[in-house]
């Protein structure tokens, strides 16, 4: 999907110097994957104390359950 976005020259030099990449396209897409895994993560960290944890529950049995 071509799109156009008015993004400052030189933050995309910056991002295409310091990531070591060889166009924009890459450093743009460097930067928006980057940016999706770091709010996958907060988004895991909100979980943390919401889980409830099995002290014993033994995952490695359930591995060796009969699959049929």
């Amino acid at each position: 999907m071509a799109t156009n976005l008015a993004i400052s020259d030189a933050l995309i030099k910056e991002a295409v110097k310091v990531g070591g990449h060889a166009t924009k396209k890459a450093a743009v897409t460097a930067a928006l994957e980057e940016y999706i895994q770091h709010h996958k993560q907060l988004q895991l960290l909100e979980l943390f104390g919401t889980i409830d944890f099995d002290a014993k529950y033994n995952y490695k049995k359930q591995r060796s359950r009969d699959k049929s």
